[in-house]
């Protein structure tokens, strides 16, 4: 049978502690991050006949823009209920915190390409009529965190 206690010069050794504790401090960090994480469910209702071109505008270059911002797409939705399902899009976002996701809005907000795209996206009328925002923190029980 194989002798299986760790020797001293590997318990001892002031690289394994300092890797240990290197592995401590980025699972702190960690945990930390995602207790702070704030999720943000977002619904677009938009004038009649302009769903696809949010959707459009979603697909060709908002995503992208969000990301670059940091806000972090987990998902899109459409309504299946048929009066929603015409004029409706829903989605969700992360943010690191509730302070990044008024700040990573501000500056979505003013990016030049996204501005440009959007007036461009605008040029026959408004797309959004009305967006609705809530911010959610995770029940203790979500496996989304």
């Amino acid at each position: 049978m194989p002798n299986l206690k760790p020797t001293p010069a590997l318990t001892h050794s002031p690289v394994v502690r300092k890797c240990f504790l290197l592995f401590l401090f980025v699972a702190a960090s960690a945990l930390a991050l995602a207790q702070t994480r704030v999720y943000e469910l977002r619904t677009y209702h938009c004038y009649d006949g302009k769903l696809e071109t949010l959707k459009a505008n979603f697909r060709d270059f908002n995503i992208r823009i969000l990301k670059r911002h940091g806000i972090e797409s987990i998902g899109y939705w459409i309504p299946q209920d048929p009066a929603l399902a015409k004029n409706t899009l829903i989605y969700l976002v992360v943010h690191p915190s509730r302070a990044d996701a008024d700040k990573n809005w501000a500056e979505f907000r003013k990016d030049p390409e996204f501005v440009k795209l959007a007036a461009e996206a605008m040029k026959d009328g408004p797309i959004v009529e009305k967006i609705e925002s809530v911010y959610l923190d995770p029940a203790d029980f979500s496996p989304l965190k």
